[in-house]
């Protein structure tokens, strides 16, 4: 027993001597998200620890690739300093504050999460005189290590939050509902970073040493993810056909399926590298040397469908990332075809390289590129539907309801793109004062749109003129426009709405505290009344009674939108009124 004492406590010194920085970094991602369990912060305090998360987090594993470096090079701690300073000015990207938040900052996150990964994978091994095999065990070892560390950690996150509901349920000792979330985020974060770094050893010299290949890895590869390979394709020729047959666009669907294809196809290639040599292997060699052909319509496919897509509706950030993946493909496809000595760290590092230029480079990056077309394509679709009177769009000119929504979708795209300056251009001097106050400036400013006949068996407003209501003993008053959320108090109790109209579920949720109630069921319910009406309908009285444990809550609708065939329904401006029970 003693001996095992002494085992395990040497393994941890080395643990703390050799990944110091990882196991800080990821130690502090486990207290910024137990503070925003624990202290239930404000909406700006919680966006402010968010933002120290994602930092944290990053830092797990930029810094693990750095150490990696480190153990090749023998520079010893400057290349982690460099990498703590690549962090603190990750940290500064994101606004500082919370409502310039918007979804293209998830294109910046991801993205990056992505590339310290790749870091990992190559960095140790960018010289001629690293050993391909050696790179290949490397890299094996990390992903049997990773696979290792989830049933690790699943198994002892589980086992340890079972412990606490059987000592809460067999000793009647109560705990909070927040010591699950943070056992949950302990374990699966600093649990399963210290997992991970035990199961690497000593690092760079261990993980890179050449082993016998795992019986359990080359089951997988040549019984299960092969044998799927050569349905997608199988699946995926069979739809080329079809559109050589037709003579039709592709879907936009098919671009998921050739790069998961493409992707997944690469994965299986570097799991079977080393077998490629072994003779009884002929059947893995034929594939090796064939996939890439396989590839070459496909890709083509793939462009056709990108650029489908691009030409109708302009770049934005996902279609900018598919194409940049594209030539990426491409690019490797080329690689292998072509080049006799070809070396399989081309893969991650040319990846690399593509994110890079991706997020960074002067005026081609994915935010630029997308910012520029966007407003391309607004200026064109102004012009195309005389929109501008002396530079200025002309809110009170007649317009069809799908261009309306096609230009607030940009107004939208570019507004969280904080690109003010160019909206204020586009409008006169008192809509520009909008533009700096409210997110959703652009509601309501057309005031002559027509409903084309197309939508009219599919579309229904129901609208009310009513104006006036009767108070009685109401204590509240909330109004909202567009806004997905609305959060407020009713003395020590908290209200939050969550309008989610547009999602393929729809919900219209009102929470107090921790009671929650979906008004959706009843404007459903409404709207079915008017199920043979289309086009526009004039109702007396436009307001649902919500009752709560506490609370009763009357909300006044000014219209409703009800899409029929996509079952969406949109809401134009709210009122509630609320009283205590």
């Amino acid at each position: 027993m003693k001996n095992k004492l002494d085992i395990l406590q040497e393994k941890t010194k080395a643990l703390l001597l050799n990944y110091p920085l990882v196991l800080l970094l990821s130690l502090a991602t486990v207290i910024v998200i137990i503070c925003g369990i624990e202290n239930e912060p404000k909406k700006e305090e919680a966006y402010f620890l968010m933002r120290l998360g994602i930092t944290f987090a990053l830092g797990i594993s930029s810094q693990f690739a750095l150490k990696m470096l480190a153990q090749r090079i023998k520079k010893g701690f400057v290349w982690q300093l460099v990498g703590l300073l690549f962090l603190v000015v990750f940290f500064f990207i994101f606004p500082r504050d919370e409502k310039n938040f918007s979804e293209n900052y998830g294109f910046i996150i991801v993205p990056t999460f992505i590339l310290s990964h790749l870091l990992v994978a190559f960095i140790s091994f960018t010289k001629k005189e690293h050993q391909e095999r050696n790179f290949w065990e490397y890299n094996k070892n990390l992903f049997v290590n990773l696979f290792l560390t989830a049933i690790f950690t699943g198994v002892l996150t589980g086992g340890v939050q079972l412990a606490l509901v059987a000592i809460q349920e067999l000793f009647n000792i109560h705990f909070e509902g927040k010591i699950y979330a943070e056992t949950f985020a302990t374990l699966s974060i600093f649990g399963s970073s210290v997992i991970f770094l035990l199961f690497g050893e000593s690092g760079l010299e261990y993980l890179e040493k050449e082993g016998t290949y795992p019986v359990i890895l080359k089951f997988f590869t040549q019984f299960i993810l092969i044998p799927l390979l050569i349905i997608y394709a199988v699946i995926l020729y069979f739809y080329c056909s079809k559109i050589i047959i037709h003579w039709e666009l592709p879907r936009g669907w098919v671009s998921y399926l050739v790069l998961a294809y493409s992707i997944v196809g690469i994965f299986a290639l570097l799991l079977v590298h080393p077998l490629q040599k072994e003779k009884t292997r002929s059947w893995i060699i034929l594939f090796s040397k064939i996939f890439y052909y396989t590839l070459i319509p496909l890709i083509a496919l793939l462009f056709v469908a990108i650029f489908t897509r691009v030409l109708q509706y302009g770049f934005t950030e996902p279609r900018y990332f598919v194409l940049l993946i594209s030539v990426w493909l491409t690019s490797v496809m080329f690689y292998f075809i072509f080049l006799k000595k070809a070396t399989i760290k081309f893969i991650p590092i040319s990846l690399f390289i593509f994110g890079v230029f991706a997020l960074i480079f002067p005026y081609f990056n994915a935010f630029s590129v997308s910012k520029r077309s966007q407003e391309n394509e607004l200026k064109q679709l102004l012009i195309k539907n005389k929109l501008e009177v002396n530079g200025k769009i002309n809110f009170n000119a007649p317009i069809v309801d799908s261009i309306k929504t096609q230009i607030e979708n940009k107004f939208e795209f570019l507004n969280d793109r904080l690109d003010k300056e160019f909206l204020k251009t586009l409008v006169d001097a008192k809509t520009q004062t909008l533009v700096d106050k409210d997110k959703y400036w652009y509601n309501d400013l057309f005031k002559n749109v027509t409903f084309t006949s197309k939508d009219s068996e599919d579309y229904l407003r129901i609208y009310t003129n009513k104006n006036s209501y009767k108070i009685n003993d109401y204590e509240y008053l909330l109004k909202s426009d567009y806004r997905a959320e609305l959060e407020s108090s009713l003395g020590k109790d908290k209200i939050k709405i969550s309008n989610n109209c547009n999602d393929k579920n729809p919900s219209f949720e009102i929470k107090i505290n921790e009671e929650a109630k979906d008004v959706m069921p009843q404007i459903r319910e409404f709207c079915n009344h008017y199920k043979s009406v289309s086009k526009e309908v004039l109702v007396d009285d436009l307001s649902f009674t919500v009752d709560f444990k506490n609370y009763q809550i009357k909300i006044i609708f000014d219209s409703i939108n009800w899409y029929r065939k996509d079952k969406t329904i949109n809401i134009e401006g709210a009122t509630y009124l609320i009283k205590s029970n």
